[in-house]
């Protein structure tokens, strides 16, 4: 979920839950039209008999839908993929449940239930979850992060994390590590595996307060969780960026990156200043701040960049609005220069008419930042970017485009993913490719916006990167999305 407006010990429950679906492999590397052939990840619908969740008379559920996915890879075993993704979307908020796609071969992928909302076999006590999110430990532990959520009961909100010690075919220790009812409301947790430090994972997110004590009506401080003995048990959250200092601020989208050269942590963020009304956004600034001693202490925040994104909208019928990555940042570090980078969402190139990709880097450990440079074509809205960096040293970055969209067209939103490519991440060396077909966006679920996810995922694998994403699907009411993934060759 996205919002922009006493604690307790973590807990844990032994869990193992799996339902396995076989796929067919991809045939072909190529399809006619040039795009790599992506293999489709999800399959069947696990929750299409559950009738858990409805919030009022007007709460819609989109059977068949998978949105919102997020992938990992063995960094022992590239083929060992885990994706994760939210299965049965709401129009107001959450999903019937999330689940995983697993494969031992980076092709055939099998599906298991993750259990993270009451829809799940031997699920959480949620009636819906969202926010997928997934990482692998350097010794192959996969960790699962996701939010469970109540609206019937009460507004509960609750930070929830599993691990596999199978590659995904099944999920353990099952963990609340942290849940609040109103007037606090958890929301966009990630979760990153330690790459250096086996048996540790981080799991960061914001922590909406809708009624804090003094002049404020909102704080919006960041959260962390971590574990150090391979998710059995996850410590006490506690606030590691404060908001309090200026009133009706929050934070939003925190994503730890780690170098792994030094171990360094590295949380990047969105700051957002509101006016007294709450509607109109001050100022915005994308964040970062650092830690040297595996989470336990953290920097000052350093800024990375103004946040210029605006409200996303059809392009030829702005009365449509289009719900994708804006205020989250997607960052990397460069495995062997350590060289930092974050893609985002801005409008600086447009003059502020529309959300193109951009990109920053820092080339001193984060204390300073470069100047955005545009990385999708010029005079094309472009959305929900996703960066990784290549052994090698290539900086690769995937997202959404209009480009095939023509004026006058209010019927269909033709849209399609895009792979750029920076070769040792200089932009004179700049590459691009579709790797997607070409698909209508208001085919998707609708929820605040029509739909894809709030991010779709890219990680580094021996070949190059792979890319996880959504894809609609046109005069199919049951089965509106799915989602796709392959393995591509990077310069």
């Amino acid at each position: 979920m996205r919002v922009r407006l006493p604690l307790t010990a973590a807990t844990t429950a032994a869990l193992l839950l799996v339902t396995v679906t076989g796929t067919t492999p991809a045939a072909a590397e190529r399809n006619p039209d040039g795009t790599p052939v992506l293999v489709k990840v999800s399959h069947g619908d696990p929750y299409a008999k559950c009738t858990i969740g409805a919030r009022s008379a007007d709460s819609i559920v989109y059977p068949g839908t998978e949105v919102e996915p997020y992938l990992s890879v063995d960094p022992r075993a590239p083929r060992r993929v885990v994706t994760v993704f939210q299965q049965d979307r709401w129009n107001d908020g959450g999903a019937r449940g999330l689940v995983a796609g697993w494969t031992t071969d980076g092709r055939t992928f099998h599906r298991s239930t993750l259990p993270f909302s009451l829809c799940a076999p031997g699920g959480a006590d949620y009636e819906r979850a969202t926010d997928p999110w997934v990482s692998t430990g350097p010794d192959g532990t996969v960790y699962a992060g996701g939010e469970g959520v109540d609206f019937t009961k009460s507004t509960r909100t609750a930070l929830l994390a599993a691990t596999s010690h199978d590659g995904g075919r099944t999920w353990r220790n099952l963990t609340t590590t942290h849940v609040d009812e109103q007037p606090f409301f958890n929301d966009k947790p990630s979760l990153t595996a330690d790459p250096v430090r086996k048996g540790t994972a981080y799991q960061v997110w914001n922590r909406l307060d809708n009624d804090p004590p003094g002049p404020s009506s909102l704080d919006g401080p960041g959260y962390i969780s971590l574990t150090r003995d391979g998710g059995r048990t996850w410590s006490e959250a506690r606030r590691f960026v404060d908001t309090s200092a200026v009133p009706d601020t929050q934070t939003i989208g925190h994503q730890i990156v780690v170098d792994r050269r030094t171990g360094t942590l590295y949380d990047f963020f969105d700051r957002i200043t509101y006016a007294d009304d709450l509607t109109t956004v001050v100022e915005a600034h994308y964040q970062m701040v650092t830690s040297t001693d595996a989470g336990a202490t953290w920097s000052t925040p350093v800024t990375v960049a103004r946040d210029t994104s605006v409200p996303e909208v059809d392009p030829n019928d702005p009365t449509k609005p289009l719900r994708d990555g804006t205020t989250l940042p997607s960052p990397a570090v460069d495995p062997e220069s350590g060289t930092l980078y974050m893609a985002y969402e801005g409008s600086d190139f447009s003059g502020g008419k529309f959300d193109s990709v951009q990109l920053v880097r820092s080339t001193d450990g984060g204390r300073t930042w470069r100047t955005p440079e545009l990385i999708s074509p010029k005079n094309v809205p472009a959305f929900s970017p996703s960066i990784a960096v290549t052994k090698t040293g290539t900086v690769a970055l995937t997202y959404y485009d209009l480009r095939f969209l023509k004026p006058g067209n209010t019927t269909t939103l033709p849209t399609a993913y895009q792979l750029a490519t920076l070769r040792h991440g200089n932009p004179k060396l700049r590459t691009e490719r579709r790797i997607s077909r070409v698909f209508d966006w208001l085919q998707a679920p609708f929820s605040g916006g029509y739909f894809l996810g709030d991010y779709q995922g890219l990680t580094a694998d021996d070949k190059g990167v792979r890319p996880v994403l959504t894809m609609t699907n046109s005069g199919t009411p049951q089965n509106r999305t799915d989602v796709y993934t392959s393995s591509l060759r990077t310069p």
